[in-house]
């Protein structure tokens, strides 16, 4: 019986993989304690009022004494915008696939899936209440599902029709069909594509999930906070609403980042970079 040879881990490696961590985030850290810091300092020195701009240490004690009812609402708006991210990314990823596979269909109508990309969506946000009722979460994840369909439209299908010619010649000469080209050549080229979309597309679900509650939503709905707290003079309290809204955005991110990450590690590392 042969034995398999475990090669061990070099000692230190872990730490300076940490470390290098660490290194690459600490200058976004130090522009962020700064940023804070002028913040704090600019309010203060010429006495700028609430309304305008209120104090980070302001901010971050509402933040902390109203944290179970704002993280309540940054959830059910979340749940929006996940919906949408689902409901129009892979819609999208479907809709380049027949694109890509019958190309004269794609050449035909992406020139119209461009134009309509620069229709501004959020002005469709009281129709969509109209149709499925302004309480209702589908209305917003209509609003997210069509901000996100266009861009993951436009770059999966960049990316499955970016192969190599000598890449399809050689599958070809294999005997392989569409549907192995497709599984073995044309997806793994456009993955990156695909992920770079996701991760725009994430933060424009975030986006349209609460711009659209700002025409109508449930009193759970963070944009609807944003908004009543604003109209109620409680600035401190929508601009704590705000982080709550940038945390999970940034959250969102970071998870698509990670999906990328464990679904591409057969790449070079400089194609994850």
């Amino acid at each position: 019986m042969s034995s398999v040879a475990v090669q061990p881990v070099p000692r230190g490696g872990m730490a300076r993989m940490v470390g290098r961590r660490v290194t690459d985030w600490l200058p976004a850290a130090i522009v962020l304690v700064l940023g804070l810091v002028a913040w704090q300092g600019v309010v203060t020195v010429l006495h700028v009022q609430r309304f305008l701009l209120p104090k980070p240490t302001q901010i971050a004690s509402t933040f902390w004494t109203d944290r179970h009812a704002l993280w309540s609402a940054g959830w059910f708006t979340f749940q929006e915008a996940l919906g949408g991210f689902v409901i129009g990314s892979g819609l999208a990823i479907v809709v380049a696939l027949v694109l890509a596979r019958w190309r004269p269909l794609g050449s035909a109508l992406m020139p119209y899936a461009i134009a309509a990309n620069a229709v501004p969506i959020i002005a469709f946000a009281p129709i969509t209440n109209a149709w499925f009722s302004p309480l209702n979460k589908s209305s917003k994840m209509a609003i997210a599902a069509v901000l996100c369909f266009f861009p993951v439209l436009v770059n999966t299908l960049r990316g499955l029709t970016s192969v190599r010619p000598s890449s399809i010649e050689l599958m070809r000469s294999y005997a392989a069909g569409e549907l192995e080209i497709f599984r073995r050549v044309r997806i793994p080229t456009a993955l990156p594509y695909i992920f770079t979309s996701l991760k725009v597309a994430s933060v424009l679900a975030m986006i349209g999930a609460i711009v659209g509650e700002y025409f109508g939503g449930s009193i759970e709905a963070l944009g609807v906070q944003i908004k009543n707290s604003a109209s109620l003079f409680q600035f401190e309290v929508a601009w704590a609403a705000i982080v709550v809204a940038c945390i999970l955005g940034i959250a969102f991110y970071l998870a698509v980042a990670l999906a990328e990450r464990l679904a591409m590690r057969w790449q070079p590392a400089q194609g994850r970079e």
